[in-house]
């Protein structure tokens, strides 16, 4: 399944006619996996009429609203009802744009079904929407030079932010919006202008990492829904984000209980992102509760980055050191991270897994075809952007949506940097 049927398969797949399938056809809850924790925002819902944990919003079904007392038909209801986003039901029953003839059928049979009859507000919804969102993410800083230049502009193959703004890019193409992206540096704190200047020509933004501080953010919302990304939820935003801690634990039990090894470290991203922090707090008390020893300090501080990783292994084996300066195992913040490691390890002539075992997180293509092939955990990258912005979506069509923090299943995948057997489904050309 390529990556456009990934989304399909969680949002529901476009018709001939270029509309997202109809409501009826979103897949239920318990599908997809995802998991919605227990904060105060967080609902558990299912099925058509909310938003689903896929991340689908939609009004309730049509034989729940009849009845004396049940208000009368929305816009919502004739998108859900007809099967496309709100966005082609203004198209239509304002005149702008040029929609598809299918699609101007089903609008307006919808709204003959339904009795529905556009009010002012109504009008004002869909005359101040933009159908554009805007995303932003964290660049990191040019990479300093290794020896050989070898992870050279490195910061210019940002490999999981691209794949999840392609999610977001699906789910937004389906719902008939565009993007507008940005970028700040990390070291930027000074960013916050450009940021609210992007939501003065967005409906909502979705936020990567930790752009802005919960101060921040809040002002924000006040602007625009806002959706963040492997960040924090808020009263007034929601977030989306991968299961750290429990994958975190897991990947910290293999490797002691299984594998035996007694010294342990973590070796982290930026040191102000969320996900940087729940990852590292979860290994580290999992190494201790299951009887191995973490090894901390500064030194174990990347940046997301292979030339980061690779510098903290360079670093330490300074001077003529040996595999017994390090830990038996190195758990690493991510795998572009964990990249650098394995490389700086072979090239001070040690073995990865044999002198020391190495893991990452996020499971990008490339983890699966590099020599030894790479331990990590699996997260759904493009659903997370999708989620992302189809709770955005949600946010944006519903006034009164509560913020809430989804959190969308990890796996943990052994492979051979860890010492586990190679995966059997690797081509010969590569294991050979």
């Amino acid at each position: 399944m390529d990556s456009r049927d990934t989304v399909s398969a969680a949002f529901g797949a476009a018709d001939p006619a270029g509309e997202p399938a109809g409501r009826d056809n979103v897949p239920r809850a318990s599908q997809t996996g995802a998991v919605l924790d227990d904060t105060p925002a967080t609902e558990t819902t299912t099925g058509i009429g909310g938003l689903t944990a896929a991340g689908h919003v939609g009004s309730p079904p049509l034989g729940e609203r009849r009845g004396a007392a049940i208000p009368p038909p929305t816009i919502y209801d004739v998108a859900s009802a007809a099967g496309v986003s709100i966005a082609s039901v203004s198209r239509v029953l304002n005149g702008r744009g040029n929609p598809m003839a299918e699609t101007r059928q089903r609008v307006l049979q919808a709204v003959a079904e339904l009795g529905f009859i556009p009010d002012g507000a109504a009008r004002a919804l869909s005359a101040r929407l933009k159908e554009i969102i805007g995303v932003v993410i964290r660049r990191p800083p040019p990479t300093e030079p290794l020896g050989d230049d070898i992870f050279q502009d490195e910061e210019e193959s940002l490999q999981f932010p691209d794949l999840i703004n392609r999610g977001i890019e699906l789910a937004a193409q389906n719902r008939d919006y565009n993007l507008l992206v940005s970028s700040v540096d990390v070291d930027d704190h000074d960013h916050t202008r450009r940021v609210f200047a992007l939501a003065r020509k967005s409906d909502g933004l979705i936020l990567h990492d930790q752009v802005l501080d919960t101060d921040q953010l809040e002002r924000l919302s006040r602007q625009v829904p806002v959706v963040t990304l492997a960040g924090v939820a808020t009263p007034t935003t929601s977030n989306v984000g991968g299961d750290n801690q429990g994958s975190m634990r897991e990947l910290a039990r293999h490797l002691v209980r299984v594998h035996g090894y007694r010294t342990l470290a973590y070796l982290g991203g930026h040191p102000d992102s969320p996900d940087n922090l729940a990852r590292q707090a979860a290994f580290s008390a999992e190494v201790a509760a299951a009887g191995g020893t973490f090894v901390d300090g500064p030194e174990w501080q990347g940046n997301y980055c292979a030339a980061g990783g690779a510098r903290v292994i360079d670093r330490m084996l300074a001077r003529g050191g040996s595999a017994a300066r390090l830990p038996r195992a190195i758990a690493c913040a991510n795998d572009q991270t964990a990249l650098g490691v394995v490389y700086a390890l072979m090239q001070h002539g040690l073995d990865v897994p044999g002198d020391v075992a190495v893991t990452g997180f996020d499971d990008i293509p490339v983890a699966r075809h590099l020599r030894p092939q790479l331990t990590t955990v699996r997260q759904p990258i493009q659903e997370l952007g999708a989620t992302a912005f189809e709770v955005l979506y949600s946010m944006i069509n519903d006034a009164g949506h509560a913020p809430r923090n989804i959190v969308l299943p990890t796996r943990l995948i052994p492979r051979e940097s860890c010492g586990c057997r190679p995966d059997p489904v690797t081509p010969l050309w590569l294991a050979g």
